[in-house]
């Protein structure tokens, strides 16, 4: 069977695509190259995914660029790729079902489309059908796999590092955070209350660790284990490190001052940073695995967190963070930590 370009590459090569923002650029091209007369396009797809419903790639014929915008949940149904389309001519719009998912693919023209121009725009749609299907289901896993594991674990996983025992060592600026109280909190708590004051609280810390490039490696109850990898001078990880704990506390300070409003109690928290070497790595049974941290320098930097309370501090800093650092900060001495061998130069902020 002789196909036309677009559609033989539609059967043959499309489902190999890295990405839909690939998938959508190629087969445009090659429409275009056909000869038909598009001045855009557009690819929507639907993900699973916590805060992201949909995902939109916008394609201009003009410049041949991609660019991406969002549907987030809760909001309104995301008619991005139809509004940007109409803005550019004429548009053909398909609902397409890619496997478990529904996709949408659309074009604008630079005129309105002929009557046999647009029975070959929706012949693609149909052949596009199967490697959407295929693309959907590698995009809906990355999004799973990301949600709950984080980038760097989930690009592990994908690249297929499944094998007990492996791992990595990476030298990192850590930071270790806890809920203090939260026992008790939860004791007179209702449940539904609890976790919407748990999703506040990591919404906060987990969000300033992302605004300065850290990565949150572990929720551990009411605590989050976070790195800022040492890409370059260990001075740079060590101030995103500080500059993310400052903003925790700005974000936990606004919140505070919310949840009194309602009448509800403060959620004090403490955090520790060390700076050091991780072994992050496949650890568990032969059937059940998960990416986790270990070393000495996780244990240091759980151990000074817990000085928090007794220190009468909110942010506790290792000399060694200390010693990479030009932020003014105050000596508290040196202290024993619980099951660390040598004492432990102890650091706060000025205000912490």
């Amino acid at each position: 069977m002789d196909l036309p370009a677009p559609l033989a590459w539609l059967v043959d090569e499309a489902g190999a695509s890295p990405g839909p923002d690939r998938f959508l650029a190629e087969l445009a091209s090659r429409l275009l190259a056909n000869g038909l007369p598009l001045a855009g396009g557009a690819l929507t797809l639907a993900v699973p995914h916590p805060i992201i419903a949909r995902r939109t790639w916008l394609w201009r014929a003009e410049t041949g660029a991609v660019i991406e915008a969002l549907g987030f949940a809760g909001g309104p149904v995301s008619q991005a790729g139809r509004d940007w389309l109409s803005g550019l001519g004429p548009v053909l719009e398909d609902t397409i079902a890619a496997a478990r998912n529904e996709a949408r693919l659309g074009w604008a023209g630079t005129r309105a489309f002929a009557p046999a121009e647009v029975v070959r725009l929706r012949q693609a749609a149909r052949f596009a059908a199967a490697p959407l299907a295929a693309l959907a289901e590698r995009a809906a896993l990355s999004a799973l796999l990301e949600a709950y594991l984080g980038r760097r674990s989930a690009a592990r996983v994908k690249a297929g590092a499944l094998t007990r025992g492996t791992g990595e060592t990476i030298r990192a600026a850590l930071l270790y955070a806890d809920l203090r109280n939260f026992t008790t909190l939860s004791e007179v708590t209702e449940p539904e209350a609890m976790i919407a004051a748990l999703d506040a609280w990591f919404d906060r810390v987990a969000g300033a660790i992302h605004a300065f490039r850290g990565e949150v490696l572990k929720f551990i109850g009411d605590g989050v284990l976070a790195i800022f990898p040492v890409t370059g001078p260990a001075a740079e990880a060590c101030e995103a490190a500080l500059r993310a704990v400052v903003a925790a506390r700005a974000g936990m300070a606004h919140l505070d001052a919310a949840r009194q409003a309602e009448g509800l109690p403060p959620l004090p928290f403490g955090t520790a940073l060390h700076l050091g070497d991780v072994l992050w790595g496949n650890i568990g049974a032969v059937d059940r695995l998960d990416f986790t941290a270990i070393g000495p320098a996780v244990n240091l930097v759980s151990r000074l967190e817990g000085l928090c309370r007794p220190l009468g501090r909110s942010v506790l800093i290792s000399g060694a963070v200390a010693a990479e650092t030009s932020s003014p900060l105050l000596p508290l001495g040196d202290h024993k930590l619980r099951g660390i061998a040598a004492p432990c130069a102890v650091f706060t902020l000025e205000d912490g």
